[in-house]
């Protein structure tokens, strides 16, 4: 009865290996940065959170050039072929990551220029150049300059005896054309000064001198003053720029005996790594440009000439600056379920039923509180906990500290090699192991991203294992801005599994034959994949919808097609990258993909599947992406209760299903249609429904 779609699609269906059926993970992340780009174009959206949109896409080309271009530049420069399913090699991929770049960066400077900051100024809020200073605005600034930047500053003219600076990632530097001889009858034509990092990037300006929030730019404050730096010379030119650097650390860990001090000897290099990106002002004139592509030894695409500042996102400071409520997203309150507010202890709670939390929008406090009543209850012999991201200052730090104090035993699986956070968790590792806490790092050669904590209980009947897996890190600030899930168990196939996981961890035995639970390396691919080949046997009776932040893993993508060629209804939420293209006549005709840009962070990961009536889903931290899938440790818990599935189900897949204010339609090229209706009655909102529930319920468990 299910096989006649199988039969009419074998004749002519398209080998799943053919390169166009795939779009290209660097050129998806890009997109995804169109997108955001668009909140801050959308007059819709408060006028400081259209500016914040504006940093967040900043930082995250950042990140893009110092990790995805410096690594696309180092298989040029090595003759690497082409490596991912859409075979396309480095010289082409970064030919065309180089031109989407360059045309999102030009929008954003557009929607900065003709758009906010004249928005911004409507609002009392000014970015003020130099020629519209004041003269008491000028003795000011003047007095500024003179007391807390000149001191700091160290003007570098050229020559044999002043080499070219060491110029460190992201710094803000000026390139400055000199004319005349100095002291000793020499003559530099160009000297470099470099703003000092300890030193604002935007200065507000006091009231009683201008507007009530009135702003200058750093560089305009050195720019007016840097005569100052080279006295009886002639300035001729004062140009900003910036260079991104490749921000990769290189630590063979099968080759050291101690990631940690590894690390921390590596750390020092990172701001100093291969060029991969060379900023500067439009103003610029071309024997200065080339003078610094050579020196940097960069070529024209890896140029980007800007006008207005060179790191937007220090404009990001003017956010906190500036109390302007009524320009920001409605503040809210996080609900807690009913279950959270009684007095009683939390395990008795857990041995009733589980507790499923869904941030933002309900509170991550029963997490800190569960870490926190384990410290102190005097039952409690054991915690275990991993940690990828965090703060050495977080209280889920102080209740581990707290809980090994009272003489418990914990321990910490810290992941020291969390991109961007290695100095963080070095500290925090560093903070545990003083006062006794078992730390280990993880597994060579795979980051270990799962979240979970274990804790351990002597009770009436032995020792109860109580549980807590998470699909975002331990980090009390994201889970205000992140959408993430937190399951709190003691289901014993569950904790019973988490124990294991833990031990397998520490202890590197083989992997273990787990109950229930999905792990990266061994068991979440094929899990997944047989899960999806249930579906497609299943045909058009089979349903997927999965919601990940990023699809990219071609295997799946084939399994995926495969479904959809037997007649599977399937609906992807894919935040990022997708290199999966839907619509495809013959492929991919039943899968359709969408994105949801909004207010929140989408981080959740949830994987549901019809089975035939009787419905699985998942909850994990894993993407779909081969270094999930392959090169980390990651979870994926399944829902088991009724109840707890048909929340997630409606709350992380079907309300966005039906979202028409937020939502991004994917076609077949990669590039995506915004679906959003002006906000009104009939605008369905998935993340505003849930703000808005969880508002006025927050008796729901």
């Amino acid at each position: 009865m299910n096989e006649a779609p199988a039969q009419q699609k074998s004749a002519a269906a398209p080998s799943l290996d053919n390169p166009d059926l795939y779009f290209n993970r660097d050129l998806s992340i890009l997109e995804f940065n169109r997108r955001v780009l668009a909140l801050a174009d959308d007059p819709h959206v408060p006028l400081l959170e259209r500016l914040r949109y504006l940093t967040i896409v900043s930082n995250n080309l950042d990140e893009f050039f110092e990790v995805r271009m410096a690594g696309l530049l180092q298989r040029r420069k090595f003759g690497a072929g082409p490596s991912g399913p859409d075979m396309l090699g480095p010289n082409i991929e970064i030919e065309a990551v180089s031109e989407m770049a360059h045309e999102i960066i030009s929008a954003q400077y557009h929607c900065l220029n003709q758009r906010l900051i004249p928005a911004l100024a409507q609002e009392g809020i000014r970015l003020l150049r130099r020629r519209e200073w004041q003269a008491a605005q000028k003795r000011w600034i003047s007095n500024y300059f003179q007391s807390e930047v000149l001191p700091l500053l160290t003007p570098l003219s050229l020559d044999p005896a002043h080499p070219f600076p060491k110029v460190q990632n992201k710094g803000l530097n000026f390139a400055i054309a000199l004319e005349g001889q100095d002291a000793y009858g020499r003559h530099s034509p160009i000297a470099i000064v470099q703003a000092p990092r300890i030193l604002s990037r935007i200065i507000q300006i006091p009231t009683h001198l201008a507007g009530p929030h009135d702003f200058v730019f750093l560089s305009s404050i050195i720019h007016e003053h840097v005569q100052t730096l080279f006295p009886g010379l002639t300035i001729q030119g004062f140009y900003q720029f910036r260079v991104t650097r490749n921000s990769e650390l290189f630590v063979d860990e099968e080759e050291v005996d101690n990631l940690l001090d590894a690390i921390a000897d590596e750390l020092p290099m990172r701001p100093f790594g291969e060029a991969v990106r060379l900023e500067v002002a439009s103003n610029c004139p071309r024997e200065v440009i080339d003078y610094l592509l050579k020196h940097f030894e960069l070529g024209e695409d890896n140029l980007y000439s800007l006008p207005g500042p060179v790191n937007l996102s220090r404009l990001a400071a003017i956010i906190d600056m500036v109390p302007r409520h009524d320009l920001l997203f409605p503040p809210f309150v996080a609900g807690l379920p009913s279950v959270c507010m009684r007095p009683e202890n939390i395990f008795a709670q857990l041995r009733e039923a589980p507790i499923l939390l869904h941030h933002p929008y309900q509170s991550f406090n029963p997490v800190l509180d569960f870490l926190r009543q384990a410290a102190n209850d005097p039952q409690v012999i054991g915690i275990k906990q991993t940690l990828y991201r965090t703060t050495p200052d977080s209280p889920i730090i102080d209740a581990l500290i707290e809980a090994a104090m009272a003489g418990k035993q914990v321990t910490a699986v810290v992941e020291l090699k969390a991109r961007f956070d290695e100095a963080n968790n070095i500290r925090m590792a560093e903070r545990l192991e003083e006062v006794g806490i078992q730390v280990v790092y993880g597994v060579v050669n795979h980051k270990v991203h799962a979240k979970m904590i274990l804790v351990l209980r002597r009770e009436e009947d032995g020792v109860r294992l109580y549980g807590h897996l998470g699909t975002g890190n331990y980090h009390p600030r994201n889970a205000r801005i992140y959408t993430d899930l937190s399951l709190l168990t003691t289901h014993a196939d569950i904790t019973a599994d988490m124990n294991d996981l833990f031990m397998h961890i520490t202890g590197m035995g083989k992997a273990p034959q787990l109950r229930c639970l999905l792990q990266s390396p061994f068991t979440m691919f094929s899990g997944i994949c047989d899960a999806i080949e249930a579906e497609t046997r299943l045909g058009v009776k089979g349903r997927i919808i999965a919601r990940v932040n990023a699809l990219v893993e071609p295997d799946l993508i084939r399994a995926l097609y495969r479904a959809s060629q037997a007649g599977v209804e399937i609906d992807l939420v894919v935040r990022g990258a997708c290199a999966l293209r839907p619509g495809i006549p013959g492929v991919s005709e039943c899968i359709r993909v969408r994105s949801i840009v909004g207010r929140f962070l989408e981080h959740s990961r949830v994987y549901y599947f019809g089975n035939d009536g009787h419905p699985k889903l998942w909850m994990s931290s894993a993407d779909w992406m081969g270094r999930n899938l392959f090169r980390r440790l990651e979870v994926a818990v399944p829902i088991l209760d009724p109840d707890l599935r048909a929340r997630i189900l409606k709350e992380t897949l079907q309300l966005y299903l039906e979202d028409d204010c937020n939502a991004w339609v994917m076609r077949a090229d990669g590039t995506y249609d915004f679906l959003r209706n002006p906000p009104d009655a009939t605008c369905k909102s998935a993340q505003d429904h849930l703000l808005e529930h969880y508002d006025r319920s927050s008796q729901h468990v």
